[in-house]
């Protein structure tokens, strides 16, 4: 055989070679179904797992035996606490966050274009007094403890993820302890005071036609407007229906997740956290713009919580009404 013929042979063995090898690649894995229709199938309900089983009994929370008594011992894992989990860390801090900034974003844009709202007249240097000396010790009282807490309350939601790269993990967890112990220990005192504001200007919070035009005018934040108003404008009317509200619920779950050992059961605990935690970040947003028509927004109107005395200019301006019933007792009054 001639050299050429040879090489022309090994040339048409290693074709057949490797159309055999690929053949055999394709069809090689479908002789397992060949297999599987040859054989006979146990049908699928038949096959069981006791270990498949024991955890879906676990997920589905139902109860076993454990030698530790008390209450929920038996349950090995509750799947609401990891629903709990993700709403917390999820939704509820990503919107939470988005809400704050942008009530921040929103209320640094307001003062940039408004600014300070002046009083049109110049001040007379006659006052009159706004609030009473335990009035405002309420109030600083309670904002103070508000502040408190807020503080701390974020710092355990977004610590993780704000507080860990500053301090460090040894850091964070010394002052997470620290932030957990005043959160408890400060929430039932804050339940206190602000329960007696509730309780003391009830009255005065009343909403009427009055209420109605201040909202339609804006409070006169937008425009040379100024609406009437009595001791309490309509804005003031309705945070203080917010604190009786979102307040209240935020003081009553706070209650049932600071003493976990009176019968409550982890998912009425979960459910108490979820209140807490959406209520006390609706009272900061709203907070926050109370604070800010308080202080940067309105000129004069901090002066009646340090001092107790606003002049006369401020209140024919912001509360006339109001002013009218105080000129009316003093006038009763000398009579």
């Amino acid at each position: 055989m001639s050299a050429t013929a040879a090489m022309n042979n090994r040339k048409k063995t290693s074709l057949w070679a490797m159309l055999i090898i690929v053949l055999a690649i394709l069809i090689l894995p479908l002789t397992g179904y060949l297999y599987v229709s040859m054989t006979e199938q146990p049908a699928v309900d038949e096959q069981t797992n006791p270990r498949s089983d024991t955890w879906r009994q676990v997920r589905e929370n139902q109860k076993g035996y454990s030698a530790v008594k008390g209450q929920e011992t038996n349950e090995l894992i509750q799947g609401a606490g990891q629903n709990w989990r993700q709403l917390r860390n999820g939704p509820i801090a990503t919107y939470g966050a988005w809400l704050l900034s942008g009530v921040l974003v929103i209320l640094a844009a307001f003062y940039l274009w408004r600014g300070e709202i002046k009083l049109t007249h110049p001040r007379t240097g006659k006052t009159v007094q706004r609030w009473t000396l335990n009035e405002r010790r309420l109030h600083w009282t309670t904002a103070t403890l508000f502040i408190l807490l807020a503080i701390t309350g974020l710092s355990l939601l977004y610590g993780r993820f704000a507080l860990i790269p500053l301090l460090g993990y040894p850091g964070f967890s010394a002052y997470a302890i620290a932030a957990k112990w005043i959160h408890n220990l400060l929430g039932p005192v804050f339940m206190v005071a602000l329960f007696t504001i509730l309780i003391k200007w009830f009255k005065n919070n009343l909403f009427t036609k009055v209420d109605i035009q201040w909202f339609k005018d804006f409070g006169g934040m937008v425009g040379n407007k100024h609406p009437s108003a009595g001791k309490f404008n309509g804005g003031e009317k309705a945070w203080f229906w917010t604190l009786a509200t979102a307040g209240v619920a935020l003081c009553l779950s706070g209650l049932v997740l600071d003493f976990p050992n009176f019968g409550q059961e982890r998912e009425v605990i979960i459910g108490a956290h979820l209140i807490h935690i959406l209520t006390a970040i609706l009272l900061m947003a709203f907070a926050l713009g109370h604070i800010y028509i308080g202080t940067l927004g309105t000129e004069g109107a901090l002066e009646g919580m340090t001092t107790g005395q606003v002049d006369i200019v401020w209140a024919e301006q912001h509360h006339d009404l109001w002013l009218k019933e105080i000129e009316q007792q003093q006038k009763n009054s000398h009579q």
